[in-house]
């Protein structure tokens, strides 16, 4: 009697999977991925201040929302920061954390300077000659107590200002910052970088009243919105590109 042989089950092999036809849509070859979608991406941080001291407008908050998407490369991530001690540094830091930034350039306004002053240098005082937003008036108190003296901006600053300068707009090393949130916040997020590890570099830019704010204000220096956002473009694209600053004099016999 002639017994069937078993048959021997065949090995079935499944392609890898692909896309489903009719399913997906095709990209466009012209697309363009949004630059915070891209894995990695290079960030700048920049913030500027909301209006302070009766104003109705800070040029530092302005020229944030005239700044290009990109710049050099990296991607442009603006905030508005409130002009309030301790608060200031608590969401600039919250910031640096979400989207860990290459660069952070602070901004803010310094009525009655007629040029774009990048400051080299935060010292470890609050020195308030009226309030914050919030009321707040510390006189003769420390950021950080304990911290060090001084910070030095660790952005390329000579190199910025030489930049700022060939896109048309004036501009000086400041070796200055003041004592009120402006300087606050420099500080304090170099302070915040340096005890973490973190490599960001870190600065600070004054900008002048904007034309609109000195309608009532004679006599003291403006500068249109467009030209501030002009020389903070190039001021963050020479930082992008040097590693390293420059060296010339800029120094002052005052």
């Amino acid at each position: 009697m002639l017994r069937r042989r078993k048959k021997t089950p065949k090995l079935v092999r499944h392609a890898a999977p692909g896309p489903a036809t009719g399913t997906r849509r095709r990209a466009r070859p012209d697309a363009v991925v949004p630059a915070e979608l891209v894995i990695g991406a290079g960030v700048v941080l920049v913030t500027g201040f909301e209006p302070f001291g009766g104003e109705k407008v800070n040029p530092s908050w302005e020229t944030c929302r005239r700044l290009p998407a990109t710049i050099a490369g990296l991607r442009v991530q603006t905030m508005r920061v409130p002009c309030e001690f301790r608060r200031a540094i608590e969401v600039v830091a919250e910031a640096i954390e979400r989207h860990r930034p290459a660069l952070v350039v602070c901004l803010g306004q310094a009525g009655g300077r007629s040029r774009l002053g990048v400051e080299r240098i935060a010292i470890n005082v609050d020195d308030a000659r009226a309030p914050d937003n919030a009321g707040a008036q510390p006189v003769d108190e420390p950021i950080a107590p304990g911290g060090p003296p001084a910070y030095f901006a660790t952005l390329p600053v000579k190199a910025m200002v030489a930049a700022m300068r060939e896109a048309g707009v004036p501009a000086e090393l400041s070796n200055t910052a003041g004592t009120y949130v402006c300087n606050h916040l420099m500080y304090g997020v170099l302070h915040l970088l340096d005890a973490s590890g973190n490599a960001a570099r870190a600065g600070f830019v004054h900008l002048p009243y904007s034309e609109a704010q000195v309608l009532d204000k004679a006599g003291l220096a403006a500068m249109s919105l467009e030209s501030m956002a002009r020389g903070i473009e190039a001021g963050i694209a020479a930082a992008a590109r040097h590693e390293r600053d420059i060296r010339i004099a800029e120094g002052t016999l005052d």
